[in-house]
């Protein structure tokens, strides 16, 4: 402990990181901590910051701009795979911890710090997804886990420990939620979620942040259309916008109808089920769309091939493997699928639902021509006997054998 003079701190001014600065302090010979924060789309979750983190000990705050690195980098790569971690969960924070992860080694080196910090619980996914993007760029830096160390049991006790040192919280005891937020999504879990049998208190005021449950939203559905440029969305309802632009917009739009609540438990790394509620308008919307406008632009072979590996992708990033030689394969095999994803989906919204309402693409593979009921001159149907004989020889072959050897019998 005696070596560790400087810590930087992965800081979002929760409840984990408001106490950690004070326990790092007491802990660590009064060691100077640096508190870094990444703005991927926190909000105003972010105000005020500054001010706590210095009048909780820490010597100077971080904030950096990550939202236009966050999207294009982190998360178009992830749509465009169509990775989706057990069918469900949309990689919201999974996703969002390499890129802070990495800036901390940064901050890092350049404060010439002993040492890096972090508020993930020994039983979640988050201190895998932190600790390997440290180990990916700094391998040699020490890493400071307190849950898995110090005499704390529970938010119970971290709220004692936060009204012992005066440190100031946004949250008490029966708003206790465990959240994340960032521009993707917004997750909660603890209290009542504990339990699968707990319905969510969607309705509850103040637990619904990005959006309203599908029985508060309008009565009247919103048409909206996305555009696709080789699988990254450029623009909505005709106007151009970067991607951070986009989200926040769907995000908007989709929060108003209620869009995209999950109500989910997964499997997670270190081995035990835990079940959590999300938010997420825009990326449910971005998903549905991408996935529609594949549908005409991809071959059979492809689009089934890709699927194997956006189960791969997700599992990658969920399990905090982002800088590994197989997601950069999987991504450049990505990028090759997505040369002629570009087109237009139109999507109808209404209490929950998104309705596909139209899709088109100058790359579709659709043709009316060929798949029309109507009387065509481009497809002979004798054609189909001769390709069933040949696809259902193997069929036919065994039936014959096991038939006689059954009358041998």
């Amino acid at each position: 402990m005696k070596d560790i003079k400087k810590v930087v701190l992965a800081y979002s001014g929760g409840l984990d990181t408001s106490i950690i600065i004070p326990w790092l302090k007491e802990n660590y010979n009064n060691c100077e901590v640096i508190a870094v924060s990444g703005d991927v789309g926190q909000g105003t979750e972010l105000d005020g910051l500054e001010e706590k983190a210095i009048k909780t000990g820490a010597s100077k705050l971080y904030v950096m701009d990550l939202q236009d690195e966050f999207v294009n980098d982190y998360i178009f790569p992830t749509l465009k795979a169509g990775a989706v971690y057990e069918k469900k969960y949309l990689l919201g924070t999974a996703f969002a911890r390499p890129i802070i992860a990495k800036r901390l080694t940064e901050i890092a080196k350049k404060e010439d710090a002993d040492a890096i910090c972090h508020g993930c619980t020994g039983k979640g996914n988050d201190q895998v997804r932190f600790e390997l993007a440290i180990k990916a760029f700094a391998p040699d830096m020490t890493i400071i886990a307190p849950w898995r160390i110090w005499n704390i049991k529970s938010r119970e006790e971290e709220i004692d420990y936060a009204e012992a040192h005066d440190i100031p919280l946004k949250i008490n005891r029966e708003t206790n939620y465990s959240k994340d937020k960032n521009l993707w999504h917004l997750s909660h879990e603890g209290l009542d979620l504990e339990d699968p049998a707990n319905e969510p208190q969607y309705q509850k005021p103040g637990f619904l942040e990005m959006g309203v449950c599908p029985e508060e939203a309008p009565d009247s559905n919103t048409y909206i259309t996305i555009h696709f440029e080789k699988g990254i969305p450029t623009a909505v309802n005709g106007q151009d916008m970067s991607g951070v632009e986009i989200i926040k917009y769907l995000n908007d739009v989709g929060g108003k109808n209620g869009i995209g609540l999950d109500d989910i438990v997964e499997n997670r790394l270190v081995g035990m089920k835990s079940r959590g509620v999300y938010e997420n308008p825009a990326g449910s919307i971005l998903y549905k769309a991408h996935d529609i406008l594949e549908t005409i632009t991809l071959d059979r072979d492809t689009m089934h091939y890709k699927e194997i590996v956006a189960h791969q992708f997700a599992e990658l990033v969920y399990f905090g493997k982002w800088y590994t030689p197989l997601r950069e394969a999987i991504s450049a095999f990505v990028d090759k699928t997505q040369e002629n994803v570009t087109g237009d989906v139109k999507l109808k919204l209404y209490k929950g639902n998104i309705i596909t309402a139209g899709v088109t693409s100058p790359y579709t593979l659709y043709s009316e021509e060929f798949a029309t009921f109507d009387a065509d001159d481009v497809y002979n149907q004798k054609d189909s006997a001769g390709f069933i004989n040949l696809f259902g020889l193997p069929i036919k072959v065994r039936a014959i054998l096991d038939s006689e050897r059954k009358n041998k019998n």
